[in-house]
């Protein structure tokens, strides 16, 4: 679930591991065995999602499978082909394929093949290419490219056009409301843009640049007690983020790295204009727990960066230390909280979200989550930085 979705302070970029518990994504193995061009055997990993909405799917680049052959039985790694990449958007009610290399020593028709750490079942392999190409004697093919299947209308923007395809959730987008303040109602786009993505269907090497993306998040704190409703304030922040490919160690937890530069900024002149550039680095790990339920972590560190004029104490309340905390189901009920603190002033801030998928609640209907949100501490917007709030709204979210 490689969601890369946080709070308010600590961003989580994805979910590290390629297919989280109760997901409607299915990795499905497949038992052809097909040579590539460096005589390597390659097999194919089919990505189902029956859900109703795109799926963001961040696969490894070394994957751990367990292999039986003439009685005995062996672990052996799986090694992401350079023409799959390392994160596909699989599409809703459709499908993704990846290909995953084996040595050709390691590997031959007749073994049993499965992938214990993303629950496929075990098949038997057998020698596609041999097969499909001896009778003619056309030479084997290369590696297939990854490919991406969806409907698409006739007037479908998404047909030649790799926006689409690089495009991704990043912090939570919603709406919620809270009567009794300042700023009811606060309202959060985000999402992230791949910068070296590719078109739908075309295939990818691994490189150092698959991770490098840019970020927009705006946040808006909408004043809807006051004559003509003004917007109180608004916080734009983009950035530049660059993540590490996941790696699923043996015990099943998923590990990930991101580090960005950060702008915020509200847009606005004289006293109430506010400011800040930041350096940050966040590593993050995602641990199964029992059940349906995984537990995320991600500490972080931030430097701040070039003029401070318009909030010169700003470090005093924000400090350079943040952490976000998830537990939930990725089906169900998720708890997502994001703090930040200066240890030598005491302060800090607190934001808590509480979700739940809302078609469960009603028995279907809109593919929406029932959305509250908590705030308490220091700087809930760039123009309260150093204003002490508490703050409880209820909402729904689209992406949480």
């Amino acid at each position: 679930m490689m969601k890369f979705l946080p709070g308010s302070y600590a961003v989580l970029l994805a979910l590290p591991s390629p297919v989280a518990a109760r997901s409607p994504v299915e990795v499905l193995l497949t038992g052809a065995l097909e040579t590539d061009a460096g005589a390597r055997s390659v097999v194919e990993l089919r990505i189902l999602n029956s859900g109703g909405s795109t799926e963001q799917m961040i696969l490894p680049d070394r994957i751990e499978a367990r292999l039986e052959d003439a009685g005995s039985v062996r672990n052996i790694w799986l090694t992401r082909a350079d023409a799959t990449a390392s994160e596909l958007m699989v599409p809703a009610s459709g499908f993704a394929l990846a290909l995953y290399q084996i040595e050709a020593h390691e590997a031959s028709a007749g073994s049993l093949l499965s992938i214990p750490a993303w629950s496929t079942p075990t098949v038997r392999l057998h020698d596609a290419t041999s097969a499909r190409f001896a009778a003619t004697g056309e030479s084997a093919p290369t590696v297939r490219k990854t490919e991406i299947v969806a409907a698409n209308s006739p007037v479908d923007r998404r047909s030649g056009n790799a926006f689409i395809d690089n495009l991704a959730p990043y912090e939570p987008i919603y709406g919620v409301y809270g009567p009794g303040t300042n700023s009811e109602a606060r309202l959060q786009i985000s999402f992230k843009y791949r910068l070296f993505g590719m078109k739908s269907g075309e295939g990818e090497r691994t490189s150092w640049r698959n991770g490098l993306h840019f970020a927009y998040t705006q946040r808006m704190f909408w004043d809807l007690g006051a004559n003509s409703s003004p917007f109180r304030n608004i916080d734009f922040q983009p950035e530049l983020i660059y993540t590490t490919p996941s790696r699923v160690l043996t015990s099943g937890v998923s590990i990930v790295g991101q580090a960005g530069i950060r702008h915020e900024s509200n847009g606005r002149d004289g006293l109430d204009s506010r400011c800040i550039n930041s350096l940050y680095v966040m590593p993050m790990a995602a641990l199964p727990l029992a059940g349906d339920y995984d537990l995320v972590v991600a500490p972080r560190l931030s430097l701040y960066v070039g003029d401070k004029s318009d909030n010169p104490d700003i470090v005093r309340y924000r400090g350079h230390a943040g952490l976000f905390m998830e537990v939930g189901d990725n089906e169900g009920l998720r708890l997502s909280t994001s703090t930040r603190f200066n240890f030598g002033s005491g302060k800090g801030a607190i934001n808590a979200d509480l979700s739940y998928p809302l078609p469960r609640l009603l028995g279907g209907g809109p593919d929406v989550y029932l959305f509250a949100q908590s705030f308490h501490g220091y700087g809930e917007n760039l123009l309260d930085y150093n204003r002490r709030t508490s703050r409880l709204r209820i909402g729904i979210a689209l992406v949480r």
